[in-house]
């Protein structure tokens, strides 16, 4: 599969990973066999980089891909894990000393000494703007409880203000073709300034697949159910903050305008790596079919240009007005 480099770090990745949320919770209920198995599925298919947080299941997808990299020392994955979302939402709590023992559970869930990459994860919009957090960040890898750092971002704004940072290694953002706004500004800043992006949230919750109808329901313990409104955590993380019944209809429209035989979650996996600027990009998967159907999408041909402009047409007539002023 094919690498690409998060620069300010000199790792390389494969350019489609795999998303682990749903290995630890908020998405149904999923085996510690099923786990394992849907690792080593998207390992053997060529993925490299794995995405988790010491929040996924109180540490559960952390200890799970711990299980896996201890059975698999040669599959030279790369994982990303995320911390501060434990605690409330208050920028005061990001501190050094939270810091420490925050990446210390997590070094403890995953079986390592140095943790590959740590992002924040979703922090209160004033985190990103604290010279007192950045510094402290860089201490952890003076330190080498951590290699490198990065962020989560719900918003351009946020990412464009951790982009300036010069320790940033890579910024992780919604994007898929349902939410473009990241490719106005955020992309062409993080090339240019070496930072790795991390997709997430590619198939807008599962909505790019075209396997739901407008009747679907989604088990109680499924962010998909308790999250559509902002309950529990942004909106924008559940169907990208779109309008369910809309998505639907917006994702039949997606797939009839791909080449023909193309599947649609596949399709819309290589839109996201076909946008300048992406380093990885990061579906979930359930089931080692579904991570070997994600990971064949690095495969696909390049979209032609006649169906990206549709695509783009498709944005800008259902969602531009709802969405893009929004994150």
């Amino acid at each position: 599969m094919e690498q690409r480099a998060f620069d300010r770090i000199g790792r390389t990745a494969s350019v489609i990973g795999l998303g682990t949320w749903q290995l630890g919770a908020d998405w149904g209920a999923v085996s510690d066999e099923e786990a394992l198995a849907v690792l080593e599925a998207a390992a053997d298919a060529g993925v490299t980089f794995f995405d988790t947080a010491d929040v996924y299941g109180d540490g559960r997808s952390e200890r799970l891909i711990g299980r896996f990299l201890r059975a698999r020392p040669d599959a030279g994955v790369m994982v990303a894990t995320k911390m501060g979302r434990r605690v409330a939402q208050d920028p005061s709590v990001y501190t050094l000393d939270n810091f420490r023992a925050w990446t210390d559970q997590s070094r403890e869930n995953l079986g390592v000494d140095t943790l590959d990459l740590v992002q924040l994860h979703c922090p209160p919009t004033p985190v990103f703007s604290s010279d007192a957090v950045f510094d402290a960040l860089d201490t952890l890898v003076a330190e080498k409880r951590i290699a490198a750092y990065g962020v989560s971002v719900e918003t351009c704004e946020e990412a464009l203000t951790a982009i300036a940072r010069p320790g940033t290694a890579s910024v992780q953002i919604i994007l898929n073709a349902f939410r473009r706004k990241p490719l106005e500004r955020v992309l062409p800043a993080a090339r240019e300034a070496g930072v790795g992006i991390i997709a997430r949230v590619p198939l807008a919750s599962g909505l790019l697949s075209g396997r739901y109808t407008k009747d679907t329901s989604f088990p109680a313990d499924d962010h998909r159910t308790f999250n559509r409104n902002g309950e529990a955590f942004d909106q924008g993380e559940t169907f990208s903050g779109v309008d369910f019944a809309t998505g639907v209809e917006a994702a039949a429209e997606f797939a009839a305008l791909l080449p023909e035989g193309t599947a649609p979650a596949q399709a819309a996996l290589r839109w996201v790596i076909q946008q300048p600027g992406v380093t990885t990009v990061i579906p979930g998967a359930r089931s080692p079919h579904q991570a070997r159907q994600n990971a064949a999408a690095a495969s696909l041909p390049p979209l032609p240009p006649g169906t990206l402009a549709a695509i783009e047409e498709l944005y800008d007539r259902r969602f531009r007005p709802h969405l893009h002023s929004r994150w």
